[in-house]
């Protein structure tokens, strides 16, 4: 009580200050219209309106997001230059970041087409440093770079469709909250640390309620990473769980801890818990029609998955898009949002493509292939994953 009075003494003769210091409906109220680090700043008031910005923190389930695109105005990539402004707008505390940009403005081999290449890559440890610092501490970011990038821009409406980016600049940083029926387990592996054990712990193996696998493969045409891939779907095939993902050009972040540079490994998201549910269709060769398109994307609606909480991922060969299309850009990114308006999408063009038809519907499996047919190439797959 004795921080409510120095509350008070501010405010003689107000019944106002009464009010924000002792109703606790009225304060929690209105600390649901702050973003989420300005409700931890104004938490240190006093020990109302810090059990009431705890309150408002757990209702806050909702999945966000910031993207970008276009050439930066900065020596950072123009995710990174948006970042600190946008993640003070979030109205969620991040558990789980998982992040994309193209490789081509990341990587340091094209650093900035306006910059000194005597400069230091966008691609360093000071820039993988400042995008820890952004998110609070114990935040699991997965940092990935790969040649092209589908986003649903940052604040959009329901009528803004997603956009599909095979070049320039873009990215976008999905921010996952802890939420109640949800596991959310980030994994990094390759050929020193992959283990029985380390796979266990990650959540991939010996666990009944795993229901969907995000996983990005790098370096795979290394000597060794074609069968460190296989093995490990191999592995995860016998699981009940929906596996969904591409392979990338590499990983920022978590940093490589075991590995050198140029190493394969796999990073990844195991989503566990009776809340999540996926579903998945594959895009294949021979779809090659915005109307072929929708028709497959469209049976994902039999799996009838909620669309509040659930977000659209696109993984593309990067032989597909506009080229694949007759020059039509954008087809099969405007061909979700037809069947699914107000879901969006994310994802990425990659050198590979993981997944596959995999739909469930009252318990009962409408369509699901065999761990061979989880590699593809110059095909799509689309997956919805919804989390409660």
């Amino acid at each position: 009580m004795e921080e409510n009075e120095d509350f008070n003494t501010c405010f003689p003769d107000s019944k106002a200050a009464y009010v924000l210091s002792n109703v606790a409906e009225v304060v929690e109220r209105i600390l649901n219209f702050l973003p989420t680090k300005s409700l931890l700043r104004i938490a240190s008031v006093c020990r109302l309106w810090r059990n009431c910005a705890r309150r408002v923190l757990r209702t806050q389930q909702h999945l966000t997001w910031v993207s970008a695109c276009g050439p930066s105005n900065s020596e950072v990539h123009t995710l990174c230059s948006i970042l600190a402004e946008e993640v003070e707008k979030v109205f969620l505390l991040p558990k789980t970041v998982l992040a994309m940009v193209d490789s081509e403005a990341f990587s340091g081999q094209a650093y900035c087409y306006r910059q000194s290449k005597a400069k230091k890559s966008r691609h360093s440890p000071d820039t993988v440093e400042e995008l820890n610092l952004l998110f609070p501490k114990g935040c699991d970011i997965m940092g990935i770079a790969t040649p092209g990038i589908v986003l649903t821009p940052s604040g959009s409406s329901s009528s803004t469709p997603p956009q599909e980016h095979q070049e320039g600049e873009a990215g976008f940083a999905i921010m996952f909250p802890k939420m109640e029926g949800v596991q959310i387990r980030p994994f990094h592996f390759c050929k020193k640390s992959i283990s029985p054990a380390a796979l266990k712990e990650a959540g991939l193996t010996d666990n009944p309620e795993l229901r969907v696998v995000l996983m990005f493969v790098y370096e795979a045409y290394k000597p060794g990473g074609e069968r460190f891939l296989n093995q490990l779907l191999e592995l995860l095939g016998k699981s009940k769980a929906l596996i969904a993902g591409g392979i990338v050009e590499s990983v920022f972040s978590p940093p490589k801890t075991c590995c050198g540079q140029g190493a394969y490994g796999v990073v990844g998201l195991a989503l566990s818990g009776p809340k999540v549910q996926g579903a998945s269709v594959l895009l294949d060769q021979d779809v090659t029609s915005p109307k072929a398109a929708e028709a497959t994307i469209r049976r994902l609606k039999a799996a009838k998955i909620p669309e509040r909480n659930t977000l659209g991922f696109m993984f593309a060969c990067v032989g597909r898009g506009q080229n694949y299309y007759n020059n039509q850009s954008n087809v099969e990114a405007d061909a979700f949002h037809k069947v699914f308006p107000s879901m969006p999408l994310f994802g990425l063009f990659g050198n590979g493509e993981i997944g596959c038809d995999r739909i469930i519907k009252d318990d009962y499996t409408l369509c699901d292939a065999d761990t061979d047919s989880l590699q593809h190439e110059y095909t799509t797959v689309m997956t919805l994953v919804h989390l409660g």
